[in-house]
């Protein structure tokens, strides 16, 4: 089964100019991602689409491939994942390149254990998911709508952690990376399609970066778990 790991990269940050390549812990971010799937060993290739060359220069130097620029039509604010995704798909249809597992790797989501796209691909394979998303669990209670709120469980009966039934208990999207079977990406233009798996990974693997403040965590956490000065 071949399988290629993508990560998306845009230029364009608002929050954090020039995020996917700012340093992390010693290392621009992008390059965490991109040496964390090159170590994997059911990894084939690792793709990386970018409208930006100096984010291309930077990919390549730590072993990804950049076999494209993304063109500007899919690369503005209101551009979507999925429309990366399938750009890349019907670039690699056009030289018979196509993979059966297509990973979408996001880099704002550098905290992965070792060997984690591994135990999940095989997690995927096991079940025979279509696709997958990693997820960890939420231990918040959550409302909505704050015109007529509604909460996500029984105030009336508030329950205590441990006695959250496996059938109730929520999860967070981490937003760190999703399998999908690519035939199915490209028939609903989704990343998420038909039988939906869940990967779970620890609660301190859960963090995306989207702000400076979010930067300073994360890498406090990764220096923690990787034994960085």
């Amino acid at each position: 089964m071949s399988i290629i790991a993508f990560i998306p990269a845009r230029g364009g940050s608002k929050g954090v100019p020039q995020k996917n390549i700012k340093l992390l812990a010693g290392k621009p971010l992008i390059a965490w991602s991109i040496e964390q799937a090159l170590a994997s060993k059911l990894i084939d290739r690792v793709v990386v689409s970018t409208d930006c060359p100096e984010i291309a220069k930077v990919a390549q130097a730590y072993g990804a491939e950049v076999p494209f620029l993304r063109p500007d039509s899919i690369s503005g604010d209101k551009a979507t994942t999925e429309s990366a995704m399938l750009h890349c798909c019907d670039y690699l249809e056009e030289r018979n390149e196509l993979p059966e597992l297509f990973i979408l790797v996001q880099a704002t989501s550098p905290l992965r254990s070792e060997n984690q796209f591994d135990n999940a691909i095989l997690a995927f394979k096991k079940s025979n998911y279509d696709s997958l998303l990693t997820v960890s669990r939420s231990h918040r209670f959550t409302w909505k709508n704050s015109l007529s709120p509604s909460a996500s469980y029984d105030y009336m009966n508030r329950p205590r952690r441990q006695d959250i039934k496996e059938e109730d208990q929520e999860y967070l999207e981490t937003g760190s990376f999703y399998i999908t079977k690519t035939k199915l990406l490209r028939q609903s233009k989704n990343r998420l399609v038909g039988k939906v798996g869940m990967f779970e990974v620890p609660e301190d693997e859960s963090y995306e970066i989207d702000s400076l403040v979010d930067f300073k965590v994360c890498e406090e956490i990764f220096k923690l778990k990787n034994n960085i000065e």
